[in-house]
């Protein structure tokens, strides 16, 4: 279900302002989820919710739907100039352009494509409410379609901004976060992101995910991802209590060996784990204290040590 879902996202084109395409397939897909409603804001962003029995919701999982592109004959996102003015072929798509680069390949157990950032981030949010529907669960969760995150975080901000989406939630960003030059390995399983290049997420809310990882039985890597900023950094300066989940990224924004544009990749069973986690912290009732286990440790250290550090001894 996740390969399908993905290869149907991925195969729509996107630009910063011009993800028309990715947003219906996504409404498309969510449409199919009885248990899911889906509405858009004034600015074009998705906000939807699964909703099945009374429970309340304690996250909601954000990703973006644009992709670096031409737009207007301007490009739009980071991409070196020196990859750029080599002229690699570009697909017109009426009012942008991206890379003529395959939308969706699986090779090698890898998902290669023009767009992984992050249409893939999208397809795992979709691919949770699917699950979600499929297993008939009890729960309540929110799903963040945003726009034009790659020139500043303009849909997140304006999402931030209208206050449509409670404070109560955690917002978590789902990403791809480039692999080169970081601690987390392809393969490895889904990335619990404790920062990205400006700011450390919050704490607890790292920790519960990284606790519910635990429980499920979920591979993790626990990295600070600091080769770009995310989401969550946006929603943290409205207010917002923010976490991160990623999967390590080849090729991030088409950056390939040689300064020469091309697909980027994903390892499929990282985001499998990434939805495995983000079901398992949706349905699995939260620890009171995900830090417990990890103080009383701690504690039975001090402990063993009383005669060194118990005055009285």
């Amino acid at each position: 279900m996740l390969l399908e879902i993905a290869r149907s996202i991925l195969a729509q084109p996107t630009a910063p302002f011009h993800e028309d395409a990715v947003r219906a397939e996504i409404l498309m897909q969510l449409a199919q989820c009885p248990h899911v409603t889906a509405v858009q804001d004034d600015f074009g962003n998705v906000i939807a919710c699964y909703r099945r029995g009374p429970g309340v919701a304690r996250y909601a999982f954000a990703a973006h739907m644009d992709h670096p592109a031409y737009v207007g004959g301007e490009f739009l996102g980071g991409v070196p100039v020196e990859y750029r003015e080599k002229n690699p072929p570009v697909r017109d798509f009426g009012a942008f352009a991206m890379w003529d680069l395959p939308a969706f390949e699986l090779r090698d157990g890898r998902i290669f494509s023009r767009a992984c950032d992050d249409l893939i981030g999208c397809a795992a949010i979709v691919a949770l409410f699917h699950e979600l529907e499929r297993a008939g669960s009890e729960a309540c969760v929110h799903g963040l379609f945003t726009r034009a995150e790659e020139v500043g975080f303009v849909g997140a901000i304006r999402l931030a901004q209208s206050g449509c989406v409670s404070k109560e939630l955690t917002v978590v960003s789902l990403e791809t976060s480039s692999e080169k030059g970081g601690p987390a390995k392809m393969g490895d399983g889904v990335i619990v992101r404790v920062g990205d290049r400006t700011s450390i997420f919050d704490d607890a809310a790292t920790a519960a995910l990284l606790d519910a990882a635990k429980r499920a039985e979920i591979p993790v890597q626990r990295c600070l991802m600091s080769g770009g900023t995310c989401e969550a950094t946006a929603y943290q300066l409205y207010g917002y209590r923010s976490a991160g989940l990623c999967v390590a990224l080849g090729n991030y924004h088409n950056c390939g060996p040689n300064t020469e544009i091309a697909s980027e990749f994903v390892s499929a069973a990282d985001v499998v784990g990434m939805v495995r986690l983000m079901f398992a912290a949706t349905t699995t009732a939260p620890t009171d204290d995900p830090h417990a286990a990890l103080r009383i440790k701690l504690e039975a250290g001090v402990a063993s040590y009383a005669r060194f550090t118990d005055p009285l001894a």
